[in-house]
């Protein structure tokens, strides 16, 4: 790696280069500024991550030796609060306060919709989710299981199409009722006009389109007599367009392999380009070239005269690192690596001034914030670093104060416990809290590792604590003031190609009163759309304001599988379901660098995967091993077995490289098996330090120069 020096840092050439000569042009900001300002940062702050870090392993520590001293004895939920206290994980709840953050934009505030996470590195993905504010629903429902049935091949299948038009003009009806009508009877409107229960619903017109807005949400009714679809069609009706995808984050974590300088390079790049707006990606599809650029603006004649502009792209936001990982693109005066959580906070800002200052083609936030979301933070000390830390950032970069927001994934046990003191550490910049189960079950796992051995993972889901857990996050969102001021959200639906699974469940995440939930694809979106069609988000909110927070004590309470006698076979399978979710996942991080993909399942069932996934099965497989529940030997026996699986699922894959065949050799196959066995080592059970390792041998495997034969 060849470096420069600035500032006393030493920072990797080819990142110093592109901030110099790509980022800093438009923002006002020197290089000499920067650096300079960076430094200083960096002395400040580095000290106040590694002592947040020490304290995580202090309390683990103690967590640990109070499990160990009373082993064999049952779980008393009053004396495990009693010494969280004493130790200081627990605090004292917070006097009631209101949040206040300024320049909110809509899609976050005042608008339910749903939300997308996808890869910063992959600028295709970029570029769909950015465009995904907007989706065809007739081709949602036409190539998906969201309707029974599904389209002969060789061209438009009619059949098909009749079930989609029904569909969709059904939708119709309950979101933009007619006057003595259904859609399905309604002929030209041309000639009549449209006969709206509500004629406010009207907002206006485009060339061929008729906007209608329910529920805070807009929706594109495409009237086209040349169209294939509306030709046939009484009402000439081609397509029906909903607003889906309000917002996406952008994600330097879970979702990305990226170790080293080159990678976090790229994936700055990747931002750079969605906040100037100037973002693109070519490949090839069905034989063709394409190009694929950011969607502009979508104008309207509105229905008062004048001119209706609708953003035509998703507000972005970018979730930085968490507090635990450094990175070698830069080391500090004192030759250290740098907290990767720091840079980010840093260049992720710089780069989304060009947003501010409107150097690009779009604009992103037009309130004029920044939206960094920020995962894995353990308590209210952590949420009020990260608080000062973004002072810090808009005094560097000469930002008003609060321009930053941040957004509070509540996905550690000690943040879920202290939720309401996190909110009012933040409570000035604060946009967005969310519940996730992975990452959350990884940490309850890894938190009382040393008390017993886990029930099974699929029980997780009804677990007591995992049901006061969704519950405390909206009830004490709501608590705080969140309601119209930022958004309340749930997790991930994990399978794409399980719409119609995803239509029946993931209307429970509007119902809980959440103003958004994640969805794994525009697709997913378009039809996740449907459900803040069907339910009014921000009245159900206050109907869980009234709400009672669910007791602490019920959330504390540890899913441990007392007098729970599994079988050999039951054992074997959960092994195996664990080992083949790890291998499946792993093989395509540490070989191909790729951090979030559709990994095949033990049924070949396709779920969108990321680092999460991994935490959960590590840390389960890491927590029986611990207690006996299985062999050490079952362990490797299971992800042999298991290898030979993910090797047949990936066959077609010309980059993937089999584990099976020689295990020993294969990097992804021992990055895998270090997750379990040293899985009760790491920190808060998290993967990133084995997976970052792991990923670096196989980069310097890759670029090693090929030995000739004698």
């Amino acid at each position: 790696m060849t470096t420069l020096t600035r500032a006393d840092l030493t920072i990797d050439a080819g990142l110093a280069a592109f901030i110099e000569d790509e980022v800093l042009p438009g923002t006002g900001v020197s290089a000499d500024a920067l650096w300079s300002g960076l430094a200083k940062l960096l002395a400040d702050f580095t000290p106040r991550n590694r002592e947040l870090l020490a304290i995580r392993d202090s309390m683990q520590g103690q967590i640990d030796d109070w499990y160990r001293a009373r082993a064999g004895k049952p779980f008393d939920a009053a004396a495990h609060e009693a010494h969280l206290r004493e130790i200081g994980y627990l605090v004292e709840e917070p006097a009631p306060f209101t949040v206040d953050p300024a320049n909110i934009d809509p899609e976050v505030a005042t608008i339910a919709g749903p939300q997308l996470v996808v890869p910063i590195l992959n600028a295709r993905f970029l570029l769909n989710a950015a465009n995904a504010r907007w989706g065809s629903l007739y081709d949602a429902l036409y190539g998906t299981d969201a309707i029974p049935g599904e389209a002969k091949p060789g061209g438009y299948d009619p059949e098909r199409g009749a079930q989609v038009i029904a569909r969709a003009k059904a939708f119709l009806d309950e979101a933009v009722p007619l006057t003595g009508m259904k859609w399905a009877d309604l002929t030209d409107p041309s000639d009549s006009g449209i006969p709206l229960a509500d004629p406010a619903q009207y907002v206006g017109k485009s060339e061929k389109g008729a906007l209608f807005r329910h529920n805070g949400l807009h929706i594109e009714v495409v009237f086209d007599p040349e169209h294939p679809v509306g030709r046939t069609d009484p009402a000439k009706i081609a397509d029906v367009i909903l607003e889906s995808a309000l917002t996406t984050i952008c994600d330097l974590e879970d979702s990305v392999a990226a170790v080293d300088a080159a990678d976090k390079t790229a994936a700055y790049r990747n931002w750079l380009g969605l906040m100037k707006g100037d973002l693109e990606e070519t490949f090839e599809k069905g034989g063709k070239m394409l190009t694929r650029r950011l969607n502009g603006d979508r104008e309207y004649a509105g229905a008062d005269g004048g001119t209706v502009t609708l953003p035509g792209r998703s507000l972005l936001f970018v979730r930085n690192v968490g507090h635990l990982m450094t990175t070698p693109a830069i080391l500090t005066a004192e030759g250290d690596e740098a907290h990767e959580g720091l840079l980010d906070a840093v260049f992720t800002s710089l780069i989304a001034m060009h947003d501010l200052k409107r150097t690009g083609r779009f604009a992103n936030s037009r309130e004029g914030s920044i939206y960094i979301v920020k995962p894995k933070m353990h308590g209210p000390a952590e949420a009020a670093f990260s608080n000062d830390l973004f002072d810090a950032v808009e005094d560097l970069l000469g930002l008003d104060r609060h321009t930053i927001k941040i957004g509070v994934m509540d996905e550690e046990r000690r943040t879920s416990a202290n939720l309401a003191a996190c909110i009012a550490a933040v409570k000035h910049r604060i946009m967005f809290i969310n519940t996730g189960f992975l990452d959350r079950t990884g940490d309850e796992m890894h938190t009382a590792m040393a008390g017993g051995p886990m029930i099974r993972k699929g029980a997780m889901k009804t677990s007591d604590w995992l049901t006061a857990y969704e519950d405390r996050n909206v009830q004490i969102g709501l608590a705080c003031g969140l309601s119209s001021k930022a958004q309340i959200g749930k997790g991930m639906w994990p399978a794409p190609d399980r719409m119609a699974d995803m239509l029946e469940a993931k209307i429970g995440h509007p119902k809980s009163g959440a103003n958004t939930a994640w969805v794994p694809s525009p697709t997913a979106a378009t039809l996740h759309a449907i459900h803040y069609h069907q339910v009014d988000v921000f009245a159900r909110q206050t109907d869980r304001a009234a709400e009672a927070v669910a007791p602490l004590g019920k959330l504390l309470t540890v899913p441990f599988a007392e007098g729970v006698n599994w079988s050999d076979q039951e054992i074997r399978d959960e092994l195996d379901n664990n080992a083949q979710g790890i291998l499946g996942y792993v093989s395509r991080w540490v070989d191909q660098g790729v951090g979030c993909s559709k990994v095949p399942d033990i049924h070949d069932v396709g779920l969108m995967e990321d680092r999460a996934t991994l935490r959960i099965s590590s840390q389960h497989m890491a927590n029986w091993l611990a207690h006996g529940v299985c062999s050490a030997e079952a362990v490797d026996a299971a992800l042999l077995r298991m290898a030979e699986v993910v090797d047949r699922q990936n066959a077609a894959d010309p980059a993937y490289r089999p584990m099976a065949p020689d295990p020993d050799a294969s990097l992804a196959f021992q990055a895998a098996r270090a997750l379990v066995f040293e899985g009760t080592q790491q920190p808060n059970g998290y993967t990133e330090p084995l997976l970052h390792a792991w990923r670096a041998k196989a980069k310097a495997r890759d670029l090693a120069p090929v030995q000739e034969p004698a």
